[in-house]
């Protein structure tokens, strides 16, 4: 039984790993003479002990990424942890992105330096991990976010350091850009939040939506740290939009209820994955505002996983926390440590180099590999000297030389009468 732990400044949670070490056997058979013999040929053997760290968003406009992505690499150091399979991720240094108003992020990455890991799994911002990638570029370790969206990283000089499980911006604005076409709208406004994450969403949308024949009527934006958003939606209104894309994050709880008491449907509402969120059991909400109709994109696996959502949350809730009600980026954040874990057994060294040089082969970048959707069966094709080809919960992957995913699935979500959204693409 291996034993994974985790402490952070607001809560101590001790997770639960599985019983059931695997024995590594692999069959092989050789004939000759009068007959055969089944062989177990050689594999090799591994001991590695590989150290991450996190600087996810415990605090600030994104704190509600930070339960399934913290739960998703847990999850996934003890799933390898219980493998057996020459590697273990024995502890993790556990750490706060904030925002880039509260600043949390410039304490973790000098801590997650000084702890010398292989890897930091962060940040869920894009604007908060530009604001720290070139010191952890400098520092020598990898940077691998499970949320960040922004184009800017495809082209960012990261000496192969910086990797990503969530598509960039073009697919989530094209696929919001063509569902707000397809529902038959024509005239759009749009509030976006004025970072490199807004902006860019913001500009692949506008794109595909008039590329399709419809028109911007108007575009507002706001600043980090903004409070009063009056100005912006009075202008937004005023423009008699017959759908509004609003591109924020915790800014959504003064914004949409404002615009729906303002008497806009909430049906004719677009959101994202920075402000999808399950509402009706959120207690920021205001009671009595209803968002049903509303849609909203965001990355998302090929389909719901209800066992491993469900593993997520006995992982996430075995010392008492409350259950999850939220799993965005937590597929992404599993595979993010899979993806590392599988490339250092690839590369036989927890060097954050030598484990970048080979996370585009395990991700099937290399074109040769064979496919496995699973930790376990990808390390023995590693250690029975094959190329594993890792498909994970949030689908293929794929890395590019750039470290972006070359394969990966949007979903569309709607909300119900309860304030909770389901997936209608599937």
């Amino acid at each position: 039984m291996s034993v994974f732990t985790r402490s952070r400044t607001t809560t101590v949670l001790g997770g639960i790993a599985l019983i059931g070490a695997s024995a590594l056997v692999l069959a092989g058979c050789s004939g000759g003479g009068g007959g055969s013999s089944e062989t177990t040929p050689p594999t090799e053997e591994r001991d590695l002990t590989m150290k991450i760290g996190t600087i996810l968003p415990q605090t600030g406009t994104l704190a509600f990424l930070g339960p399934p992505e913290e739960a998703g690499v847990g999850l996934a150091a003890a799933d390898i942890n219980d493998a057996a399979k020459g590697i273990t991720i024995p502890d993790i240094v556990w750490g706060d992105s904030g925002d880039t108003d509260n600043k949390a992020y410039a304490t973790t990455i000098q801590k997650l330096i000084s702890e010398k890991v292989s890897a930091a799994i962060g940040a869920a911002s894009s604007g908060v991990t530009k604001l720290f990638l070139d010191d952890a570029v400098a520092a020598g370790i990898i940077t691998f976010s499970p949320a960040n969206t922004s184009l800017d990283f495809t082209t960012w000089d990261d000496n192969n350091l910086y990797w990503r499980t969530a598509p960039a911006d073009t697919l989530q604005g094209e696929v919001l850009g063509n569902l707000v076409a397809e529902d038959g709208h024509e005239n759009v406004a749009v509030l976006y939040q004025n970072d490199s994450y807004g902006t860019g969403l913001n500009k692949v949308f506008q794109d595909t939506f008039t590329s399709s024949g419809g028109e911007i009527v108007a575009e507002q934006s706001y600043n980090t740290g903004d409070t009063n958003f009056d100005a912006q939606i009075s202008a937004i209104l005023a423009s008699n939009p017959d759908a509004i894309a609003l591109i924020t994050f915790d800014e959504i709880y003064t914004i949409g209820p404002a615009l729906i008491a303002a008497g806009y449907p909430a049906e004719d509402l677009y959101l994202v994955d920075g402000n999808l969120k399950n509402f009706g059991s959120d207690e920021k909400w205001p009671a009595g505002v209803s968002m049903e109709g509303a849609k909203g994109t965001t990355p998302a696996g090929p389909a719901p996983d209800t066992e491993f959502q469900g593993r997520l949350n006995e992982w996430w809730t075995g010392e008492g926390n409350p259950e999850l009600t939220d799993f965005s980026y937590a597929n992404e954040a599993y595979d993010a440590v899979v993806l590392l874990a599988l490339a250092s057994l690839a590369a036989n060294s927890t060097d954050p180099a030598d484990i970048a040089g080979k996370l585009q082969e395990v991700s099937g970048g290399s074109g040769d590999g064979e496919k496995c959707d699973n930790f376990a069966d990808c390390a023995d094709i590693i250690l029975g000297g094959g190329v594993a080809d890792y498909d994970g919960f949030s689908g293929p992957i794929t890395f590019d030389e750039n470290g972006d995913p070359t394969e990966a699935t949007i979903g569309v979500f709607q909300y119900g009468a309860d304030n909770l959204y389901t997936r209608i693409d599937l």
